[in-house]
């Protein structure tokens, strides 16, 4: 199966963008300790990136939900993992690689509510606002794209790309 990766946010963008992010939670979070909920497995290799800028005491869980098969969206959410730790009373980011339509967030943001954080904010690393169609809050966005089907940077096409330091727009061919 032939097809071409067109580099869409290079490396460096993303470094640049990820010491931003962990600046800006370290600095809203101060002493406190937050845990980072991350969203298996495409937000893998950003959570390991945004974890090493956060300077506040920082835990981590996991969550695995998809809703893709290859390219196409499937109309079923499926929870693969639920989280192992209990986050009552703590300070909770979800941290998701993609959000277009809204959906997988919204669901994700109302399991995790319903384990009672003393807060809950969400972080994306890329954001499709073409695409939305269930309305979500994100706290904390990496980089808002165009409706382009995506890899790289923890990101996959069937399980393969999430190698790549960038982002780069899958093209069949």
């Amino acid at each position: 199966m032939g097809h071409k990766i067109e580099t869409y946010i290079s490396e460096q963008e993303i470094k640049n963008r990820v010491i931003q992010l962990g600046q800006q939670i370290s600095a809203e979070y101060a002493d406190q300790e937050v845990t980072i909920v991350a969203v298996l497995n495409g937000s893998f290799i950003f959570c390991a990136d945004l974890l090493r800028q956060i300077k506040c005491p920082v835990r981590i869980e996991f969550i695995a939900a998809s809703s893709y098969d290859g390219m196409k969206r499937s109309q079923n959410l499926e929870i693969k993992m639920d989280l192992q730790k209990d986050i009552n009373n703590c300070h909770v980011i979800l941290v998701e690689d993609i959000v277009d339509t809204g959906r997988t967030s919204t669901h994700l943001l109302e399991m995790i509510k319903e384990k009672n954080p003393k807060s809950l904010k969400f972080c994306a690393f890329l954001f499709k606002p073409d695409q939305m169609k269930y309305k979500v809050h994100i706290d904390y966005i990496g980089f808002e794209i165009e409706d382009h089907f995506v890899v790289g940077y923890g990101l996959d096409m069937s399980g393969l790309h999430r190698e790549l330091p960038y982002i780069g727009i899958y093209h069949a061919e």
